[in-house]
């Protein structure tokens, strides 16, 4: 990756409605050249999709929980299992498996308490799950889709 697929990644990160001609007059390229860069950046899987951040409280579902979850069993049909249920439950947006003590970490957004029962209750029907540990977010302080790109590599 280049100077300019960076420029096009900022770009794209902070708003991926804007007019390719924007785009690439703002770097300095030819809107061709600019649109073939963003398609091979999506072939590549650099680009994995675009989307439209939403307003949880303008949608009913201001309230974040990060549930902790245990598990006795870590094998491959297990895991399918798994991955089936979560992908089941909308209100898990984010779920990652972790080192340590915590086997997956999962984050829910609901309404309200009695919303997050409801999952709650689901997850507790997964076989082999060991522990649920819940923690309710207070305040977000920082959320963002924006990675880094400095890290990238760059040719």
């Amino acid at each position: 990756m280049d100077k300019f697929d960076m420029a096009i990644l900022e770009i794209l990160q902070a708003d991926c409605t804007r007019p390719l001609a924007d785009i690439a007059e703002q770097i300095g390229l030819g809107g061709t050249a600019c649109w073939r860069r963003i398609q091979k950046m999506e072939q590549q899987g650099v680009i994995t999709q675009r989307v439209a951040l939403l307003d949880a409280s303008e949608l009913n579902v201001a309230v974040t929980v990060f549930a902790e979850l245990r598990t006795q069993r870590h094998n491959a049909q297990w895991l399918a299992d798994f991955h089936t249920v979560i992908g089941e439950l909308p209100e898990v947006v984010e779920c990652y498996r972790m080192a340590g003590d915590t086997d997956y970490m999962l984050r829910i957004v609901v309404p309200d308490i009695a919303g997050y029962d409801a999952v709650y209750k689901r997850l507790i029907q997964v076989e082999g799950i060991t522990d649920i540990s819940s923690t309710f977010a207070m305040e977000r302080i920082k959320s963002t889709t924006v990675l880094p790109l400095h890290y990238a590599r760059r040719i």
